[in-house]
């Protein structure tokens, strides 16, 4: 196992923690991009490394699910791949609908309960490359749609994948969004997701006209449960938002998890307040939970006098290849 997070001395608050990594130079790695045709005839883009070694016998494969408006050249998916590629592991970065650079043919988006999607795309990643020792990572809310499906597919989830691990997901989608709709996360982190989320509903509202999307309260919406109660869901077939909250979010679902499963979190992230997290008593005895005391979201800066991006993907692949069993 990895040494313990140690966070850099100046780097002494969580927004610094979660905003700096963003804006750290990593190298984009050498993707391979695939487009699948999904069951019903929109696409998924996916991009791979080390696709050509992905046929060799037990080869180790990472597939990762990337969080909300995020893509394969999110700082987290490009440290996670570099570190497959520096281990000689093959990885993919999962696009979820309208994230890779073109907007998705149907109605429908992504969002945190999308646990159906996961399914299809593992189940068909299994079918493919029956030979690989395969491994799952969803962070934010790729991480909570993660942690959904491994409690909805119980022991059934071991065939598609050994291990997995969440990142930084939310463990209660209402906590997290009402953590996001005040003060300075209102004022950065919601007003930098609403702007992209905005553009795409409205122009899925012109695609299809007959959507039930309100461009009127999306135009207005100022956080989560105004964008959620106009777009998210009476999209994906919610009530509202707060029943889509109270359906989709993953700590409901972690006492039911049968496959080994890292959680991974961090005690100062502003989108998930550490009260929100599920305690010991709350999981199943295949799930770990490891929270650490900085971070920020998604950002685990590491170092004591060079600071460095690469505890996370190290931590969390040496987590998932730790007991192994060959195919």
């Amino acid at each position: 196992m990895t040494e313990p997070h140690q966070n850099p001395w100046w780097a002494f608050g969580p927004h610094i923690q979660t905003i700096l990594p963003a804006f750290m130079q990593v190298p984009l790695p050498a993707y391979h991009r695939e487009r699948w045709q999904t069951p019903d005839d929109d696409f998924v883009d996916v991009d791979w490394v080390n696709f050509d070694r992905i046929h060799l016998p037990n080869q180790r494969l990472v597939v990762m699910f990337h969080g909300l408006e995020g893509s394969s050249r999110s700082t987290y998916c490009k440290t996670m791949m570099n570190e497959c590629v520096a281990q000689n592991m093959s990885g993919v970065v999962i696009h979820w609908r309208s994230c890779s650079g073109e907007m998705n043919r149907q109605p429908c988006f992504y969002h945190s309960g999308f646990s159906a999607e996961i399914d299809w795309i593992l189940t068909k990643i299994a079918r493919h490359y029956p030979h690989t020792r395969r491994h799952a990572v969803g962070v934010s809310l790729g991480g909570n749609a993660l942690l959904k499906w491994l409690g909805e597919q119980g022991s059934a989830a071991e065939r598609m994948v050994q291990s997995a691990a969440a990142i930084c997901s939310p463990h209660s989608l209402k906590a997290g969004s009402v953590a996001l709709a005040s003060g300075f996360n209102q004022m950065v982190y919601m007003r930098n997701f609403l702007r992209t989320l905005k553009k795409k509903a409205l122009q899925k509202k012109i695609d299809f006209p007959d959507a039930p999307i309100n461009t009127q309260l999306v135009r207005a919406a100022r956080n989560f449960n105004e964008l959620d109660d106009a777009v998210t869901a009476p999209i994906h077939g919610y009530l509202n938002a707060h029943d889509y909250w109270a359906r989709a979010s993953s700590k409901q679902f972690l006492s039911a998890i049968e496959t080994r499963t890292l959680v991974l979190n961090s005690l100062n992230d502003p989108f998930v307040p550490a009260q929100s997290l599920a305690s010991a008593d709350e999981v199943s005895a295949k799930v770990t939970l490891k929270y650490t005391h900085k971070g920020g979201h998604v950002g685990f800066m590491h170092g004591k006098t060079r600071t460095r991006l690469d505890w996370l993907p190290q931590h969390v692949l040496s987590f998932l290849t730790a007991t192994e069993r060959n195919y």
